[in-house]
């Protein structure tokens, strides 16, 4: 019962902190776009091969930094911006709620790449989100060259230093604003 109370806790804090998907001021976007704009280029740098990947991609969502935790429960949380034609087109905040064993922290990079413009129209409308195995490709050279779509959705991820990271995904829920 004390289980189940933490848990719909940590969801009811994660759904209100979704509630803000977009910066509310004008420095706060910058400063998004400005930590997405350096993530992209990290992953280029990482895997020249993406560069592809983006040009022939309907849209793909950049969460800079998310934070991820847990000691028995756990979540997680990022704000992002989705591309469409490699123009920012709007905001987006991830967030995930997670029971079982788990201790510890990370945060990494997590770039999701849009097969078709159903796909992105999907995320921007709410009906996206991961199911409970969906796992990410951890970047490194030439991962982009092997992404394969899963229902027209590719994964990556990178740790914040760089490092490949492999992720479980499943659970995610996302939001999206559109800029005004």
């Amino acid at each position: 019962m004390k289980a189940a109370l933490v848990i719909v806790g940590v969801i009811g804090v994660l759904t209100m902190i979704g509630c803000a998907t977009a910066p509310k001021s004008a420095q706060g976007k910058a400063d998004i776009e400005q930590d997405t704009d350096a993530a992209l280029a990290k992953a280029r740098l990482s895997d020249p091969t993406l560069v592809d990947v983006f040009s022939r991609a309907a849209g793909y969502a950049v969460f800079p930094s998310v934070g991820k935790g847990g000691a028995g429960f756990g979540g997680a949380y990022g704000k992002g911006v989705l591309y469409e034609q490699g123009y920012a087109v709007g905001y987006c905040d991830l967030s995930q709620a997670t029971i079982g064993f788990q201790l510890g922290g990370q945060a990494y990079t997590e770039i999701i790449v849009f097969e078709t413009k159903q796909n992105v129209e999907n995320f921007k409308q709410g009906k996206f989100h991961f199911d409970a195995q969906a796992t990410a490709v951890a970047l490194k050279s030439g991962a982009g060259a092997n992404a394969t779509y899963t229902n027209g959705v590719a994964v990556f991820t990178m740790d914040e230093a760089g490092l490949m990271y492999e992720a479980t995904v499943g659970g995610q829920k996302f939001t999206y604003q559109g800029k005004k």
